[in-house]
Protein backbone atom coordinates (compact mmCIF):
# COMPACT_ATOMS: atom_id res chain seq x y z
CA UNK A 1 0.00 0.00 0.00
CA UNK A 2 1.30 3.64 -0.85
CA UNK A 3 0.56 7.04 0.70
CA UNK A 4 -2.07 9.01 -0.75
CA UNK A 5 -0.76 12.70 -2.35
CA UNK A 6 -3.42 14.37 -0.68
CA UNK A 7 -2.71 12.51 2.87
CA UNK A 8 0.13 13.22 5.27
CA UNK A 9 2.44 11.59 7.42
CA UNK A 10 2.06 12.43 11.33
CA UNK A 11 3.79 11.28 14.51
CA UNK A 12 3.69 10.66 17.73
CA UNK A 13 4.68 8.66 20.72
CA UNK A 14 4.73 8.42 24.89
CA UNK A 15 0.94 8.48 24.69
CA UNK A 16 0.98 6.73 28.06
CA UNK A 17 -2.20 6.09 28.19
CA UNK A 18 -2.67 4.99 31.90
CA UNK A 19 -2.92 8.42 32.60
CA UNK A 20 -6.69 9.56 31.94
CA UNK A 21 -5.85 12.88 30.66
CA UNK A 22 -3.47 10.81 27.89
CA UNK A 23 -6.35 8.30 27.47
CA UNK A 24 -8.94 11.29 26.89
CA UNK A 25 -6.43 12.76 24.68
CA UNK A 26 -5.89 9.83 22.28
CA UNK A 27 -9.75 9.06 22.15
CA UNK A 28 -9.93 13.21 21.03
CA UNK A 29 -7.33 12.70 18.21
CA UNK A 30 -8.38 13.27 14.65
CA UNK A 31 -6.53 13.20 11.37
CA UNK A 32 -7.14 16.11 9.24
CA UNK A 33 -7.59 14.44 6.09
CA UNK A 34 -9.39 10.90 5.41
CA UNK A 35 -5.35 9.54 3.80
CA UNK A 36 -3.16 10.55 6.77
CA UNK A 37 -0.74 7.53 8.08
CA UNK A 38 0.61 7.74 11.85
CA UNK A 39 3.53 7.00 13.01
CA UNK A 40 3.22 6.04 17.24
CA UNK A 41 6.80 5.76 17.88
CA UNK A 42 6.45 3.76 21.31
CA UNK A 43 5.30 3.95 24.79
CA UNK A 44 1.59 3.91 24.35
CA UNK A 45 1.16 2.18 27.78
CA UNK A 46 2.49 -0.70 29.82
CA UNK A 47 -0.45 -3.04 29.94
CA UNK A 48 -1.63 -5.30 27.16
CA UNK A 49 -4.87 -4.54 26.75
CA UNK A 50 -4.30 -0.64 27.35
CA UNK A 51 -1.83 -0.83 24.23
CA UNK A 52 -4.35 -3.07 22.09
CA UNK A 53 -7.09 -0.56 22.95
CA UNK A 54 -5.25 2.64 21.80
CA UNK A 55 -4.10 1.00 18.69
CA UNK A 56 -7.42 0.03 18.09
CA UNK A 57 -8.69 3.53 18.19
CA UNK A 58 -6.04 5.33 16.20
CA UNK A 59 -6.64 2.42 13.78
CA UNK A 60 -10.54 3.38 13.43
CA UNK A 61 -9.26 7.12 12.69
CA UNK A 62 -6.03 6.58 10.26
CA UNK A 63 -5.57 5.44 6.75
CA UNK A 64 -2.34 3.92 8.41
CA UNK A 65 -0.82 3.19 11.73
CA UNK A 66 2.84 2.20 11.91
CA UNK A 67 3.64 1.01 15.36
CA UNK A 68 7.45 0.63 16.77
CA UNK A 69 7.84 -0.44 20.96
CA UNK A 70 9.21 1.58 23.33
CA UNK A 71 10.51 0.15 26.70
CA UNK A 72 7.31 0.38 28.20
CA UNK A 73 5.56 -2.00 26.34
CA UNK A 74 8.30 -4.69 27.09
CA UNK A 75 7.80 -4.13 30.46
CA UNK A 76 5.62 -6.93 32.49
CA UNK A 77 3.74 -5.20 35.08
CA UNK A 78 2.54 -6.92 38.48
CA UNK A 79 -1.08 -7.83 37.63
CA UNK A 80 -1.02 -7.64 33.96
CA UNK A 81 -3.06 -10.27 32.23
CA UNK A 82 -0.52 -10.70 30.41
CA UNK A 83 2.41 -12.21 32.10
CA UNK A 84 5.09 -12.47 29.31
CA UNK A 85 8.87 -11.70 29.17
CA UNK A 86 11.40 -10.03 26.21
CA UNK A 87 11.10 -11.72 22.92
CA UNK A 88 7.87 -13.35 23.63
CA UNK A 89 5.97 -10.50 25.02
CA UNK A 90 7.32 -8.27 21.85
CA UNK A 91 5.95 -10.89 19.37
CA UNK A 92 2.44 -11.51 20.95
CA UNK A 93 2.63 -6.96 20.17
CA UNK A 94 3.27 -7.93 16.84
CA UNK A 95 0.64 -10.42 16.50
CA UNK A 96 -1.68 -8.21 18.16
CA UNK A 97 -0.40 -5.46 15.62
CA UNK A 98 -1.54 -7.50 12.68
CA UNK A 99 -4.83 -8.57 14.26
CA UNK A 100 -5.63 -4.80 14.33
CA UNK A 101 -3.65 -4.27 10.50
CA UNK A 102 -1.28 -2.11 11.95
CA UNK A 103 2.21 -1.73 10.37
CA UNK A 104 5.31 -3.22 12.69
CA UNK A 105 8.81 -3.55 12.67
CA UNK A 106 8.49 -7.30 11.64
CA UNK A 107 6.16 -6.28 8.37
CA UNK A 108 7.32 -5.28 4.88
CA UNK A 109 8.40 -1.77 4.93
CA UNK A 110 5.83 0.59 3.56
CA UNK A 111 6.40 2.98 0.55
CA UNK A 112 5.46 6.35 0.80
CA UNK A 113 4.18 8.36 -2.78
CA UNK A 114 3.11 11.30 -2.56
CA UNK A 115 4.81 14.99 -1.99
CA UNK A 116 7.95 15.38 0.13
CA UNK A 117 8.13 18.39 1.48
CA UNK A 118 6.70 22.24 0.38
CA UNK A 119 7.93 24.04 -2.71
CA UNK A 120 10.44 26.14 -0.90
CA UNK A 121 12.84 26.27 1.76
CA UNK A 122 15.04 23.19 3.26
CA UNK A 123 16.49 20.18 2.26
CA UNK A 124 13.02 18.86 1.02
CA UNK A 125 12.32 22.36 -1.45
CA UNK A 126 12.34 20.21 -4.07
CA UNK A 127 9.74 17.61 -2.42
CA UNK A 128 6.80 19.33 -4.42
CA UNK A 129 7.20 16.88 -7.17
CA UNK A 130 6.25 13.80 -6.27
CA UNK A 131 8.83 11.35 -4.24
CA UNK A 132 9.09 8.32 -2.97
CA UNK A 133 10.41 7.48 0.12
CA UNK A 134 10.23 3.93 2.64
CA UNK A 135 9.22 4.56 6.26
CA UNK A 136 10.89 2.35 8.00
CA UNK A 137 9.51 1.23 11.83
CA UNK A 138 12.54 -0.01 13.81
CA UNK A 139 13.13 -1.98 17.20
CA UNK A 140 16.35 -1.42 17.87
CA UNK A 141 16.86 -1.37 21.57
CA UNK A 142 20.13 0.32 23.65
CA UNK A 143 23.20 -0.78 25.36
CA UNK A 144 24.60 1.75 27.69
CA UNK A 145 26.86 3.00 25.31
CA UNK A 146 25.61 6.10 25.88
CA UNK A 147 27.68 6.81 28.94
CA UNK A 148 28.25 9.85 30.82
CA UNK A 149 30.99 11.91 30.76
CA UNK A 150 34.11 10.16 31.70
CA UNK A 151 32.84 6.36 32.21
CA UNK A 152 34.42 4.01 30.29
CA UNK A 153 31.99 1.24 31.05
CA UNK A 154 28.66 -0.04 31.38
CA UNK A 155 29.41 -0.63 35.43
CA UNK A 156 30.69 2.68 35.70
CA UNK A 157 27.91 4.31 34.37
CA UNK A 158 25.82 2.70 36.23
CA UNK A 159 27.52 3.91 39.26
CA UNK A 160 27.40 7.08 38.18
CA UNK A 161 23.94 7.14 37.74
CA UNK A 162 23.16 5.99 41.31
CA UNK A 163 25.05 8.64 42.40
CA UNK A 164 23.12 10.99 40.84
CA UNK A 165 19.67 9.11 41.80
CA UNK A 166 18.72 8.20 38.73
CA UNK A 167 17.69 4.72 37.65
CA UNK A 168 15.58 3.22 35.08
CA UNK A 169 12.80 1.25 35.95
CA UNK A 170 13.92 -1.02 32.67
CA UNK A 171 16.26 -2.35 35.38
CA UNK A 172 13.09 -4.04 36.57
CA UNK A 173 10.82 -4.50 34.47
CA UNK A 174 11.86 -4.61 31.07
CA UNK A 175 13.45 -8.74 30.87
CA UNK A 176 15.55 -9.69 27.87
CA UNK A 177 14.28 -13.19 27.82
CA UNK A 178 15.86 -15.34 26.32
CA UNK A 179 18.99 -13.37 25.55
CA UNK A 180 21.32 -12.94 28.27
CA UNK A 181 21.28 -9.45 28.65
CA UNK A 182 19.53 -6.25 26.91
CA UNK A 183 22.93 -5.03 25.28
CA UNK A 184 22.38 -8.87 23.62
CA UNK A 185 19.29 -8.19 22.54
CA UNK A 186 19.65 -4.76 21.48
CA UNK A 187 22.78 -6.44 19.12
CA UNK A 188 20.69 -8.66 17.89
CA UNK A 189 17.62 -6.10 16.77
CA UNK A 190 20.70 -4.04 15.19
CA UNK A 191 21.61 -6.67 12.79
CA UNK A 192 18.22 -7.13 11.95
CA UNK A 193 17.59 -4.22 11.12
CA UNK A 194 20.48 -2.59 9.50
CA UNK A 195 20.18 -6.03 7.20
CA UNK A 196 16.71 -5.18 6.46
CA UNK A 197 17.20 -1.24 5.91
CA UNK A 198 20.09 -2.50 3.45
CA UNK A 199 17.71 -4.41 1.29
CA UNK A 200 14.98 -2.03 1.33
CA UNK A 201 12.91 -1.03 -1.98
CA UNK A 202 15.02 -0.08 -4.72
CA UNK A 203 17.27 1.57 -1.94
CA UNK A 204 14.63 4.37 -1.28
CA UNK A 205 15.18 6.91 0.82
CA UNK A 206 14.03 6.98 3.83
CA UNK A 207 11.46 7.99 6.85
CA UNK A 208 13.61 6.36 10.04
CA UNK A 209 11.78 5.86 13.15
CA UNK A 210 12.34 4.38 16.24
CA UNK A 211 11.59 4.47 19.92
CA UNK A 212 14.80 5.69 21.34
CA UNK A 213 16.69 8.18 19.68
CA UNK A 214 19.25 7.22 16.74
CA UNK A 215 22.36 9.32 17.74
CA UNK A 216 23.35 10.38 21.27
CA UNK A 217 23.39 14.20 20.23
CA UNK A 218 19.63 14.39 21.54
CA UNK A 219 20.13 13.11 24.69
CA UNK A 220 22.18 16.11 25.76
CA UNK A 221 19.42 18.03 26.45
CA UNK A 222 18.02 15.33 29.45
CA UNK A 223 17.98 17.10 32.57
CA UNK A 224 19.78 14.15 34.04
CA UNK A 225 22.68 13.24 31.57
CA UNK A 226 23.32 10.25 33.53
CA UNK A 227 19.98 8.85 32.29
CA UNK A 228 21.02 8.93 28.22
CA UNK A 229 22.53 5.18 28.83
CA UNK A 230 19.13 4.00 28.54
CA UNK A 231 18.26 5.83 25.40
CA UNK A 232 19.93 4.88 22.49
CA UNK A 233 23.32 2.50 20.96
CA UNK A 234 25.88 4.51 19.48
CA UNK A 235 25.82 1.68 16.83
CA UNK A 236 23.15 3.24 14.76
CA UNK A 237 24.80 6.75 14.78
CA UNK A 238 25.69 6.95 11.49
CA UNK A 239 22.63 5.36 9.98
CA UNK A 240 20.76 8.87 9.11
CA UNK A 241 23.63 9.11 6.65
CA UNK A 242 24.03 5.55 5.48
CA UNK A 243 20.36 5.12 4.71
CA UNK A 244 19.51 8.08 2.82
CA UNK A 245 16.92 9.39 5.79
CA UNK A 246 15.16 11.99 4.70
CA UNK A 247 14.02 12.33 8.72
CA UNK A 248 14.59 10.67 11.71
CA UNK A 249 11.45 10.19 13.80
CA UNK A 250 12.00 9.46 17.52
CA UNK A 251 10.37 9.76 21.33
CA UNK A 252 11.11 8.60 24.60
CA UNK A 253 13.26 11.43 25.95
CA UNK A 254 9.75 13.26 26.49
CA UNK A 255 11.20 16.79 25.01
CA UNK A 256 9.15 17.25 22.20
CA UNK A 257 10.83 19.19 19.27
CA UNK A 258 12.66 19.49 15.62
CA UNK A 259 16.42 19.31 15.50
CA UNK A 260 19.06 18.58 12.77
CA UNK A 261 22.05 16.26 12.28
CA UNK A 262 24.18 16.47 8.93
CA UNK A 263 21.18 17.94 7.35
CA UNK A 264 18.81 15.34 8.48
CA UNK A 265 15.41 16.08 10.43
CA UNK A 266 15.55 14.81 13.33
CA UNK A 267 12.01 15.16 15.21
CA UNK A 268 10.79 14.13 18.85
CA UNK A 269 7.19 13.23 18.83
CA UNK A 270 6.46 12.39 22.63
CA UNK A 271 3.55 13.19 24.49
CA UNK A 272 4.27 12.84 27.66
CA UNK A 273 3.30 12.86 31.18
CA UNK A 274 0.06 15.13 32.25
CA UNK A 275 2.54 17.06 34.27
CA UNK A 276 4.59 18.07 31.20
CA UNK A 277 2.60 18.82 28.34
CA UNK A 278 0.50 20.71 30.83
CA UNK A 279 3.35 22.98 31.37
CA UNK A 280 3.26 23.71 27.75
CA UNK A 281 -0.36 24.79 27.52
CA UNK A 282 -2.15 21.82 25.46
CA UNK A 283 -1.45 18.51 25.12
CA UNK A 284 0.57 18.66 21.32
CA UNK A 285 -1.41 16.92 18.27
CA UNK A 286 0.34 14.28 16.31
CA UNK A 287 3.31 15.93 14.24
CA UNK A 288 3.48 16.25 10.72
CA UNK A 289 6.73 14.38 8.79
CA UNK A 290 5.53 14.53 5.43
CA UNK A 291 4.52 16.52 3.55
CA UNK A 292 7.77 18.43 5.39
CA UNK A 293 8.70 21.79 5.99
Amino acid sequence: MTGSANGGLFAISDLHISYPENREHVERLEPESPGDWLIVAGDVAERFLDIAWALHILRSKYAKVIWVPGNHELWTPKGDQVQSRGEERYRQLVELCRKLDVVTPEDPFEVWEGRQGAAEGGREGSGAEPARLVIAPLFVLYDYSFRPEGTHSKEEGLAAAARAGVMATDESMLHPDPHPSREQWCAERVAISERRLAERPESLPTILVNHFPLTQEPTRALRFPEFAQWCGTTRTADWHKRFDARAVVYGHLHIPRTSHEDGVRFEEVSLGYPREWSRRGAAPRPRRILPGP
